[in-house]
């Protein structure tokens, strides 16, 4: 097994590989799709992602690229998507604080997950209750990833959930200028974000940023 440690790390990869398709995906866009609904927008319901089916949900581009990466970094890390809910935004109540707020519903489905495992995890750690490794590993990979995904979808760059929240706070006048350049080049903005050095030791912005907000996150959540 080139790219794992262990074989217990195979299968724990493998194991939260299916998790992330079969239930957290589902529910980040779920969470998408009822906050939109809620919000007075049935443009998902309308569309069938209303549900929690991972059928109606599996994008199979994103789904591909999650496993291939779970696999090539050992476990340690993932990146994948699934089909992005439909939302039209002129349905929805609060303008473009409705806008942010169904956006920020998908990410915190990851970290409201991310809480989930970890509470099992801190009982089995402080009480000393005698759970195979394997277990602890697959709630600390579960945690951890969860808890990548719920702030890599903050960073303010389209396409990405964090950007429709900053256009919510921006100044009208200056989100009407900012937001159709931004959701132009954000994909290429983004993709610098992710592999140009821009700190001393070489890290890029995104790895910057996920080292700074993710790790206090995790210690919280896993101590």
């Amino acid at each position: 097994m080139p790219f794992f440690e262990s074989p217990e790390r195979a299968i724990a990869t493998v194991v939260v590989l299916a998790i992330f398709l079969l239930v957290a995906f589902p529910i980040h866009e779920f969470a998408h799709a009822l906050a939109a609904y809620r919000l007075g927008d049935g443009t998902a319901r309308l569309f069938g992602r209303l549900t929690l089916d991972p059928r109606a949900h599996f994008d199979p581009m994103g789904g591909i690229l999650l496993a291939l990466t779970m696999v090539i970094s050992g476990g340690n890390g993932g990146f994948g998507w699934a089909k992005p809910t439909p939302v039209s935004p002129h349905n929805l109540r609060g303008g473009r604080r409705g806008e942010a707020i169904v956006a920020f519903a998908g990410p915190a489905s990851n970290l409201v997950l991310a809480a989930a495992a970890a509470l099992p995890y801190r009982y089995i750690v402080e009480s000393g209750l005698p759970v195979p490794d394997l277990v602890l590993l697959m709630l600390v990979m579960f945690v951890y990833i969860n808890v990548l995904l719920f702030v890599f979808n903050l960073i303010p760059i389209p396409p990405l959930d964090g950007s429709k929240v900053l256009f919510a706070f921006l100044p009208p006048a200056t989100a009407w200028r900012v937001r159709p350049i931004l959701e132009q080049y954000g994909g290429l903005i983004l993709i610098a974000a992710i592999f140009f050095p821009v700190t001393p030791s070489g890290d890029s912005l995104v790895y910057f940023v996920m080292d700074v907000v993710a790790g206090p996150f995790l210690t919280l959540l896993l101590g």
